[in-house]
């Protein structure tokens, strides 16, 4: 278990909420720009930009959550 101690609960915290928001803007840009510039995008890549969006809300939500409530607590 002490190999655990050192982990910086904040940063992971803060890298994780930025990655969910990052997942978040690639997904939403890519919907609405990948049409106006490519064309109309194939079922699979509509389903991946959906799938980058709904990844980042959940990612931007439970990583503070957890990274910065639930984990200081249980160690």
């Amino acid at each position: 278990m002490a190999q655990y101690r050192n982990m910086d609960h904040a940063t992971l915290a803060k890298r994780g909420f930025l990655l969910g928001v990052g997942l978040f803007a690639l997904g939403a840009l890519g919907e609405l720009a990948g049409p106006a510039v490519v064309g109309p995008l194939p079922g699979w890549g509509s389903t991946l930009l959906t799938d980058m969006e709904a990844l980042g809300i959940l990612l931007g939500l439970f990583s503070p959550l957890v990274f910065g409530i639930v984990m200081p607590l249980v160690e």
